[in-house]
């Protein structure tokens, strides 16, 4: 049995340390923050409850392998997921308003077909199944197995099968998701449809490679799920898990260092001066905590690292009853996305654009006082704080106007029902989770010769792991806890393991 110290108690980090508990280690977390779950938040306030970080979650059999190996309740024994159906609605700068059904490849054949005109469901449906092959071609490096110099080598190549022109002056298959978009979809609704999936990851589509077509891939496959009383709960179940392990929780405990003995990490440094003695150590931090507590250690293989964007929330409470067949999420698409994008990921920054929308309407009893009241999350992807100063007086109250002007598109009567709202800008973030910038992580992606990939689970110091959403295979939820399983089955198995089979 060993001594394992977590750093961190995101989710990534509880991933890791249910994951070794069961495996006989002695497992002790350390949080500086005054609670678990990272980014995965909640905001409670006279009988309104929303979430801060993610409100929908994909790929849960992610989460259902890890409340299965970790004890004798599934992860519906321990909580109740629901599949969103639509799983989204889009409403475009032009007026169209379409609803896709959840995991239908044909009812979004349909959707769009009615809504955009004929033969937009087949573009927007060949693009998918290419996308199935980038899926096929990634997921085991990118989900299933730690990353390793060879693979990160392999995985600098894009596997998006892009298709070629005919004739004598056939161009190179689309670098970057932008590409793909305007070349094989060409309407700008479904440019718009395709680029605000990488854009919710806070990646710029004129940047990202064309592999980025796996996200939404992997959402009308798996489908879109929700928790009731908020994905807070999902995170609180976790917890649950682990403490039912045996798993130590320390918070309030800042590590400042790492103890190092014989050329590898032997313990934590504790902010007050204690130390914490242990045979290995899992770090589940953002890169620039990372370099402070281990001056010198990056993961390897690593990447340069591409500076996240951070994400703005506004919690609306609104008096009067959710109307019957309202969208569970609505996309409200900005006008001028080449605006939009340059505030958003321009080494400048801005916060006078006009922002696209996630509006989140749950149909849940548990997060508002009565039937006669709705809590409503709307979202928007952000500079950083750093290119935006977001504490700067007006700054964030001024962006908050323009979110939630956007958000009228999808819930008629606004401001004649909003009672009061709250924000939640890059900079709380940060403050809540000490990441840089407040940034949110994206998931790894094949491409761009590495760039979009995080550093590795193993480090250039023995026995230092790194686990979370900066570290492989990246951000998101179920991203993060597959890096708990990576680091887990590297502790356990040892450095060849080659991932679950």
């Amino acid at each position: 049995m060993a001594r394992i110290a977590v750093i961190g108690a995101g989710m990534g980090a509880m991933a890791a340390a249910a994951r070794l508990a069961v495996a006989g280690h002695r497992v002790a977390v350390y949080e500086q923050g005054r609670t678990h779950g990272g980014g995965v938040g909640r905001l409670a306030r006279d009988g309104f409850v929303f979430d801060t970080g993610p409100g929908l979650l994909h790929l849960p059999a992610v989460y259902r392998d890890l409340f299965v190996k970790t004890g004798k309740e599934s992860l519906e024994q321990c909580l109740e997921l629901v599949q969103v159906d639509p799983a989204s609605r889009h409403v475009f700068p032009d007026g169209t308003d379409v609803s896709l059904p959840n995991a239908s490849r044909a009812g979004v054949v349909a959707a769009l077909d009615a809504a955009v005109g004929p033969g937009a469901g087949e573009r927007w449906s060949d693009l998918v199944n290419r996308a199935r092959e980038v899926w096929d071609a990634t997921r085991r490096p990118l989900l299933e197995e730690p990353l390793r110099a060879e693979t990160a080598g392999a995985l600098g190549g894009d596997p998006y099968p892009a298709v070629r022109r005919r004739g004598l002056f056939r161009r190179a298959a689309p670098a970057t998701l932008a590409a793909v978009a305007e070349r094989e979809l060409k309407d700008p609704r479904l440019v718009a449809l395709l680029e605000s999936h990488a854009l919710a990851y806070g990646l710029d589509p004129r940047r990202a490679p064309a592999s980025a077509t796996v996200l939404p891939y992997m959402e009308q496959t798996f489908g879109s799920w929700y928790v009731r009383g908020g994905l807070r709960g999902l995170a609180d179940a976790l917890y649950e898990r682990c403490l039912a392990r045996r798993v130590e929780f320390f918070f309030g405990a800042e590590v400042v260092g790492l103890v190092e003995k014989d050329g590898r990490a032997a313990g934590v440094r504790l902010a007050d001066g204690g130390v914490a003695e242990a045979d290995m150590v899992v770090a589940a931090v953002a890169p620039g905590r990372l370099a402070a507590i281990a001056p010198g250690v990056e993961g390897r293989p690593s990447a340069a690292p591409v500076a996240p964007a951070g994400r703005f929330g506004v919690f609306l409470a609104l008096s009067g009853a959710r109307p019957e067949g309202t969208a569970h999420r609505t996309v409200v698409h900005a006008a001028g996305r080449g605006a939009e994008l340059d505030a958003v990921f321009g080494e400048r920054g801005g916060s006078g654009h006009g922002p696209t929308v996630t509006v989140l309407r749950p149909d849940d009893p548990t997060t508002r006082p009565g039937d006669d009241h709705e809590a409503v999350t709307l979202t928007a992807t952000v500079a950083p704080h750093g290119r935006v100063d977001w504490s700067a007086p007006g700054v964030s109250a001024d962006f908050a106007e323009r979110v939630i002007r956007a958000a009228e598109a999808a819930v008629p009567d606004l401001r004649k029902r909003l009672m009061w709202h709250e924000v939640r800008t890059p900079a709380d973030t940060r403050a809540a989770t000490g990441a840089e910038g407040g940034g949110v992580p994206a998931p790894a992606l094949a491409g761009a010769e590495g760039a979009f990939l995080h550093p590795g689970n193993v480090t250039g110091l023995p026995g230092l792991y790194l686990a979370g959403g900066f570290a492989h295979p990246g951000g998101g939820l179920a991203h993060a806890g597959m890096s708990g399983a990576l680091v887990a089955g590297l502790i356990v198995d040892g450095a060849d393991w080659r991932g679950s089979q």
